[in-house]
């Protein structure tokens, strides 16, 4: 039996609850994942986990086995990339998950450069503007605007966003240029509805401290920061997005800035890592760049 390998099928047994699903994460048959931990019971001496037909738990041995061997991984990991220079030139992959509009607009342009620094890092992005659970999906970290509700979960705040009011020349050429917040109410707006609560989000203003929201009516919805951005373009309403999102559509004259003069709350930027991880040398080099990456933007500085 390797036993690296049995140990490293244990820990994801035990993080997804579920044989099948740390096979799947882990690209190893069931039969061979059932193996693996039978024959690390066998040489231990002890029963790690609790089977039953529905489910996977671990015992109490196997829990203190299993904060163990968490450490054990992670210091493996950096012992290896120290000895073979991995620490400057990581190798592996590093599993991400983020919105669409963020891969799109922060990560996508900037990442021949992270591939000219770490020539043996893959990315592998998953585009999902929703909650998710990062053990049970197998994912290093997430990137994710806004407030954050996962308190069990660790996260670091990388950025603090702008968000600027505009819209196409065409809607406004139309429909004429609102200068106060009254002239705003008159207008349409597109929507943007929460994919992970379903809540539909009003515009907001930071008025001598207090923060005014207001809620606009408009014939289109979304819930998906790309489309909101390309249905702004399109002349459809009103929107309200993070300023670096749009910087190069403003700069092209596609959307203009409305309502200069009011400022509305910045929404901070954030990475989120699995709480009981130890951050290899791979995920620590990626997520450093982010971090780099968003300080470099007048749009994002915290």
């Amino acid at each position: 039996m390797d036993r690296l390998q049995a140990i490293e099928v244990f820990t994801r047994v035990v993080e997804t609850n579920s044989f099948s699903k740390a096979a799947e994460l882990l690209d190893l048959p069931r039969g061979s994942v059932s193996t693996l931990i039978q024959g690390l019971e066998q040489q231990l001496g002890v029963r790690l986990l609790n089977r039953t037909t529905r489910q996977v738990s671990v015992t109490e041995d196997g829990a203190l086995y299993y904060e163990r061997c968490i450490r054990v991984l992670a210091e493996l990991a950096d012992a290896e990339s120290s000895l073979s220079n991995k620490r400057q030139n990581p190798t592996g992959t590093v599993r991400v998950d983020t919105s669409g509009t963020l891969a799109r607009t922060l990560l996508l342009p900037a990442l021949d450069e992270f591939y000219r620094t770490y020539p043996h890092i893959d990315v592998r992005l998953g585009l999902a503007d929703r909650n998710i659970d990062l053990i049970q999906d197998g994912v290093d970290c997430v990137i994710r605007m806004g407030a954050l509700e996962e308190s069990s979960l660790v996260a670091r705040r990388i950025g603090s966003a702008r968000i600027t009011t505009c819209a196409s020349p065409a809607y406004l050429e139309e429909h004429g240029t609102p200068a106060t917040l009254e002239d705003l109410k008159q207008h349409r707006a597109i929507n943007y509805v929460s994919a992970r609560s379903g809540k539909t989000f009003p515009f907001e203003f930071d008025v001598n401290g207090e923060i005014v929201r207001i809620s606009l009516d408009g014939a289109l919805a979304v819930n998906d920061g790309t489309v909101y951005i390309s249905a702004g373009v399109h002349g459809f309403g009103i929107i309200q997005p993070s300023r670096f999102m749009v910087a190069d559509l403003i700069a092209r004259g596609e959307l203009t800035e409305i309502l200069t003069t009011y400022h509305a709350p910045p929404t901070p930027l954030s990475i989120v890592y699995p709480h009981r991880r130890h951050l290899s040398s791979r995920v620590r080099a990626f997520t450093d760049w982010v971090t780099e990456l968003a300080h470099r933007n007048p749009d994002l500085s915290l």
